[in-house]
């Protein structure tokens, strides 16, 4: 029974640590501009599918083809923000937010042209046997997965705390007229803002592939789970979207393997409905209005 319920939790660990990385990007932009971006699923399957376009259809080096992917990526948030977000100017937070879902079905369109509908993977980072970790089987990938979105984690905490751009974002999420008010390129920030989180979606799409297929279309339903991590967490709040991303992959393995597979799609919508019943500002959140202060 052990075994079954530890096989279950090392699958709802690894598909939570994507949901976290989704989660962390939907804060990463709403921090900034207060938009919730539908097309943050989109980032991570570019990351899949260009990661096999440079490692698998240009046999370019495993590194080499790591760092193009997530460039790759940051030009698709930087072309994002320079030609759909900045020249509409707008504070109507419900045109951006049809903006964004634009987005998210031109990326569809585009990469399903490039790509084609057939499912895309390549080698896992590391070679060998699956490792036994008290009588579960477990892919030396599933390691690779949880290790790499703890790193983002601890490299997002130290950007966010350690560096002048990083407090500066946290100043835009704080008072964006403060801020301007110091010297701040507000612009710059949500251009930032954008890149970054494209980047850290393409990595999860990077990590996940080896295991799960990444197909054109997966971006509608990983934005939806990882926007259910960032709600159950508290929008804007860094580690909410982790907490919640791992929580939410962990009941969707153990719904999937004790009770029907085809209930696990289910378990995010229940819980995000549950979240905005009881506790509207999520798990780390202390009011409506709370948003991010400090990752």
């Amino acid at each position: 029974m052990l075994t079954v319920f530890l096989q279950f939790l090392f699958s709802g660990l690894t598909v939570g640590s994507v949901y976290a990385l989704v989660g962390m990007g939907f804060n990463i932009i709403y921090n900034a501009t207060s938009i919730i971006n539908l097309a943050q699923g989109e980032f991570v399957v570019v990351g899949g599918l260009m990661m096999w376009f440079f490692s698998d259809s240009l046999h370019l080096p495993f590194i080499v083809s790591i760092c193009l992917t997530i460039l790759s990526a940051g030009l698709v948030g930087l072309l994002m923000e320079r030609l759909t977000i900045r020249p509409l100017k707008s504070h109507d937070l419900l045109l951006m937010i049809m903006v964004t879902i634009s987005v998210s079905i031109v990326l569809r369109g585009i990469l399903a042209f490039k790509f084609g509908k057939d499912p895309y993977d390549y080698p896992a980072f590391s070679e060998g046997d699956p490792l036994n970790i008290g009588g579960a089987i477990i892919q030396q990938q599933t390691l690779w997965v949880i290790g790499i979105t703890g790193l983002c984690i601890i490299l997002l905490y130290l950007f966010y705390n350690k560096t002048i751009i990083g407090k500066a974002m946290r100043a835009c999420a704080v008072d964006t007229t403060a801020a301007q008010l110091v010297g701040i390129n507000v612009s710059r920030m949500v251009m930032i803002s954008f890149v970054l989180s494209a980047m850290v979606g393409a990595i999860g799409g990077i990590a996940i592939t080896p295991i799960s297929l990444m197909e054109y279309d997966n971006g509608p339903m990983l934005a939806v789970k990882g926007f259910c991590a960032a709600i159950m967490g508290g929008l804007g709040r860094g580690r909410g979207a982790v907490i919640g991303g791992f929580s939410i992959g962990i009941l969707e393995s153990m719904t999937a393997g004790y009770l029907h597979s085809g209930l696990k799609d289910a378990v995010a919508l229940v819980i995000l409905l549950l979240v905005l019943f009881l506790k509207p500002a999520g798990i780390l959140g202390s009011s409506a209005a709370a948003r991010l202060r400090k990752f």
